[in-house]
């Protein structure tokens, strides 16, 4: 699918990803949009969103300064609110919804809050372009690897979400629902490794749940690489999951450390976390194919798939215990993400 002259709304815009896929969008890389639309309720974040484009003037950032004169807008709104879903859907052509309370243990406390951003967000999207006559052709929904095998909240909650984005295409044939489901981003806003260089540079001690903890690793621009793939390639009722490396936590508290004197103290693990993350569980890996490099989930709804999988492209669930790189490769892949631009900056 090509992005020239779409209006393109993003939910939860002003949050790390929301921030990488605007940036992304602003390159024209899918094509130029008419309109991007950032739909956040933080006024605050939404105001230092725009300071920063304003400063966006050398050579390298002229295509993406223009776009944020001629294409990017604000918009202040909560996914909550039914109302404010309808008047900002009825501006775009595609939605990217990417809006979510995602702190593990914060969910854990406020589960209904969780709720009602995660998954009554959701359904009110879904309602928005079934109640009404909208323009909105793709919506794409952000997931997570907590939603697979989930046991806390939040992972819970992005379940729900899937199975209504799923659901949907059940129900409307013009508008197509499609998800991406990742793991941990790195730099991303409570993620472990600005936690952890935080501590670093208070002189420690570097804080760890538990010693065999497992994530998979990825960056920003991965996880909208993602987003775009499933964007140009997905069916109805997809599930995009990227292929990408893992590791200990404690590994990358040691690499960071990098052999200086900086303790490392074991906490317990926190309300509602795994050990390992799962991205494809045991059940999915028998509807699951893989395409131009992603694992590809076909929907459980056996109306959406178009045809029967013959060869599965796992063989067994795709787990963070399962595919741990070594010291030399995450220090490697570190220095890689290092280099990467971090939400909305360059």
């Amino acid at each position: 699918m090509n992005l020239e002259g779409k209006r393109i709304l993003v939910t939860g815009g002003t949050g790390s990803l929301g921030q990488a896929v605007v940036r992304r969008l602003l390159t024209d890389e899918m094509g130029r949009p008419s309109k991007v639309i950032v739909f956040s309720r933080d006024e605050a974040k939404q105001h230092y969103m725009r300071l920063s484009y304003l400063n966006r003037q050398v050579a390298t950032d002229e295509i993406i300064y223009r776009n944020f004169q001629e294409v990017l807008s604000f918009r202040i709104g909560d996914v909550r609110d039914y109302q404010s879903v309808l008047q900002a859907m009825r501006e775009a052509d595609m939605v990217i919804h990417a809006a979510a309370l995602k702190q593990v243990p914060s969910c854990e406390y406020f589960p209904f809050q969780a709720v009602q951003t995660n998954v009554i967000g959701a359904h009110n999207i879904v309602r928005t372009i079934r109640e009404n006559d909208t323009p909105v052709k793709v919506v794409v929904g952000i997931s997570t690897d907590k939603a697979c095998k989930p046991i806390n909240v939040m992972g819970m909650t992005k379940a729900l979400q899937e199975r209504i984005f799923v659901e949907a295409n059940m129900g409307r044939p013009g508008a197509h629902f499609i998800c991406v489901r990742y793991g941990n981003v790195i730099a991303s806003r409570g993620s472990v490794v600005p936690l952890f260089l935080d501590q670093i540079a208070r002189g420690g001690p570097v804080t760890i749940t538990l010693k065999q903890m497992t994530r998979f690793l990825l960056s920003l621009d991965q996880a909208v690489d993602t987003v775009f793939a499933a964007v140009r390639h997905a069916q109805p009722g997809e599930i995009y999951v990227p292929q990408v490396p893992a590791a200990r936590i404690v590994d990358v508290a040691e690499v960071l450390i990098n052999g200086r004197d900086i303790s490392i103290t074991y906490t317990g693990i926190r309300p509602g976390e795994k050990i390992h993350e799962i991205m494809v569980s045991e059940e999915e890996c028998y509807r699951t194919i893989e395409r131009d490099g992603y694992y590809v989930i076909t929907p459980m709804l056996p109306e959406l798939r178009a045809i029967p999988i013959e060869q599965p492209a796992l063989s067994e669930e795709y787990s963070s215990a399962n595919v741990t790189i070594n010291h030399a490769g995450l220090r490697e892949l570190l220095l890689y993400f290092a280099e990467q631009p971090v939400g909305g900056q360059q």
